[in-house]
């Protein structure tokens, strides 16, 4: 299975893993995430520096011992949606590895990934993030993860959209893929506040 390496190879499973991501923000929006296995264990979690942050268009990726994996930012200015990420910790003086960017397509959900340094690695992202029910492609159009709705098993009650499942296909870095989850939250954010740019 081509999926590769983004990120980090510690977080590429052999089998397909299904991860529950927990939307964290109580007080303000896109305030952080955590990610749990199947056993319930602590996979990633991520914070965002809160709004009197020097930077809010940037978000930090960790794993459970608060290691930071992935830096992901907002590119500005940028005619379109265009967002970064970057390894490790921060991003000053950092090359990034991918970019994101979303073409203008009001409603749909229409986004083009390029990891940086592997020639002809480029994803798309299509369906409904607000809806959480999208897939992330590679470049010969197969499923490497899938955002969707969780389903309470025992009473088979569709949960609300703070907590959803990302299912990760084998080979596919699951660090690289919870980035992504982080900018389409991002994304659809903006989405859902007015602006007066129009």
């Amino acid at each position: 299975m081509n999926g590769g390496l983004v990120v980090n190879d510690g977080f590429i499973y052999e089998e397909e893993k299904l991860l529950t991501v927990l939307k964290t923000s109580l007080f303000f929006a896109n305030d952080g995430f955590t990610v749990y296995d199947c056993k319930g264990e602590l996979v990633f979690r991520v914070e965002s520096y809160g709004p009197d942050s020097r930077d809010q268009g940037e978000i930090a990726l960790m794993d459970a011992h608060g290691r930071c994996l992935l830096t992901v930012r907002r590119k500005r200015p940028s005619l379109h949606q265009r967002w970064e990420g970057y390894s490790g910790e921060g991003t000053d003086g950092n090359k990034p590895i991918f970019s994101v960017r979303r073409s203008s397509i009001i409603g749909r959900c229409s986004v083009t990934v390029e990891v940086y340094g592997s020639p002809g690695a480029e994803y798309q992202i299509e369906g409904s993030f607000a809806n959480r029910s999208c897939t992330i492609f590679n470049a010969a159009k197969e499923s490497m993860a899938e955002i969707r709705r969780k389903v309470d098993a025992s009473t088979n009650v569709v949960l609300g959209k703070d907590v959803f499942s990302l299912c990760l296909k084998p080979g596919f870095d699951g660090a690289f893929a919870m980035g992504l989850v982080l900018i389409l939250d991002q994304i659809t954010g903006d989405d859902a506040v007015p602006t007066t740019e129009d």
